[in-house]
């Protein structure tokens, strides 16, 4: 595990031993949750860059991007539902901004619910703006997605 320099957490990567933890905060967090086969898909992805949060030992979040050639598509980001409102999601933000600096991305891009303010206040106060939105993007609901951009300076 390794320490983020300024950050409460602790960062791992995604492991198999941690899915069933993963699952259940993931089927709280989401009407549409990712299942157990498309978190090990990331483990096997050359592409995908992903993370356990952990806060004394306990796994409280996890978060991804893929890496494709300079630009990096946030895939996750996650808090279980018991430790939101404490920054943690910000913390996790952070950590993935610096870790795809470091490998030279030059854009960030992402969906997020239009209804899920407290993400879209995140992303915004990071730097991510608006750039389109995708109609009826997640099916069980036919809920629009906001795509949002950051562009390294």
């Amino acid at each position: 595990m390794s320490i983020t320099p300024g950050t409460r957490m602790e960062y791992a990567s995604l492991s198999e031993k941690q899915l069933g933890a993963i699952m259940e905060i993931e089927k709280e967090a989401y009407p549409e949750p990712w299942t157990i086969s498309m978190f090990r898909e990331e483990m096997q992805s050359k592409r995908s860059h992903f993370y356990l949060a952990f806060v004394e030992g306990e796994l409280i979040g996890y978060s991804g991007f893929w890496l494709v050639l300079d630009e990096a598509h946030i895939t996750s980001l996650t808090v279980a539902a018991k430790h939101r409102g404490a920054g943690y999601g910000r913390e996790q933000l952070m950590h993935l901004l610096s870790l795809a600096e470091e490998l030279g991305v030059r854009a960030f891009t992402l969906e997020v619910r239009e209804s899920n303010e407290s993400a879209r206040k995140l992303y915004d106060s990071a730097g991510f703006h608006a750039v389109d939105l995708r109609k009826g993007y997640y099916a069980s609901t036919g809920e629009d997605a906001v795509v949002m951009l950051k562009e390294m300076t």
